[in-house]
């Protein structure tokens, strides 16, 4: 019986690449409604690939993934569901950004004026009001990312897959994007997010899904068990945190800068 509870419910998912390499090979993932949930892995472990599952632009060669307990169809449920790859120019391939983040609304059965509306507030949140007119080949590498999340955003999706949204981007653009996911958050849109870097998992994410260097799933828990887990890190060829690191001693230790800093000042 599928929960509805459940935003995105992966069962038993198979996937080999055409070489015949296992990538994901029976995993088990489920993600309530509302969660912000962080696959985590060293490079090579398939974090692109099940996201990818999970978001239903590659179909497994066996098990299933549902959506929001009613369906295994990814495409019937476009409009609450957005992807963004790592690559922005899967999102960017019309003449101007402005295309490009209306092109999502103009899917939809929308009231006169509110694509339009979305295309603003968007460009307004992620700094693009000026880079509405420009072809997506001339913007920087981070100008391109941003424009590939707000074209992901357009839709306004009750499930978000990110893969990697905030490499090698600087940090204006960074904290831009983290804050608007901070604030979907708050809106109550689910939020899966495939990363390598540990520091980043505990500034994005409540729950660990953690994947070893086979791709299988090594843990799946609450963010501070997993990154305090040293041993655990070490097997799945990661590093914990420098914080962790720093304050190994210590029982619990803090996973941020923000957060030692508190404890060392006593609050």
């Amino acid at each position: 019986m599928s929960d509805p509870a459940l935003a995105v419910e992966a069962t038993g998912i198979q996937y080999a690449y055409p070489d015949g390499t296992d990538a994901v090979d029976g995993v088990d993932v489920t993600v309530e409604r509302g969660e912000r949930v962080a696959i985590l892995g060293p490079n090579g472990a398939g974090k692109s690939t099940l996201l990818q599952l999970l978001g239903g632009l590659v179909e497994p060669d066996a098990g299933t993934v549902r959506y929001f307990g009613e369906t295994t169809d990814a495409d019937a449920i476009r409009d609450r569901l957005s992807v963004l790859t790592q690559n922005p120019a899967d999102y960017l391939f019309n003449p101007t950004v402005r295309a490009d983040l209306a092109y999502g609304p103009a899917q939809q059965d929308l009231p006169d004026g509110e694509s339009d509306r979305r295309v603003e507030r968007l460009a307004d949140r992620l700094d693009l009001k000026e880079l509405l007119s420009q072809p997506p080949f001339r913007l920087s590498g981070g100008e391109q990312r941003r424009a590939a999340l707000a074209s992901a955003l357009a839709v306004e999706p009750d499930l978000l897959l990110l893969d990697e949204p905030v490499s090698n981007v600087d940090a204006a653009s960074r904290a831009e994007i983290l804050g608007l996911l901070d604030e979907l958050s708050a809106e109550g849109v689910t939020q899966v997010v495939s990363t390598p870097d540990t520091e980043l998992v505990p500034r994005i994410a409540d729950r660990v899904v953690l994947l070893d260097a086979a791709g299988d799933v090594a843990a799946d828990g609450p963010v501070r068990d997993v990154l305090t887990d040293t041993d655990l890190l070490a097997d799945c060829d990661l590093r914990p945190p420098q914080v962790v690191r720093l304050f190994g001693d210590s029982e619990d230790p803090p996973l941020t800068v923000e957060e030692a800093r508190d404890r060392l000042d006593g609050r």
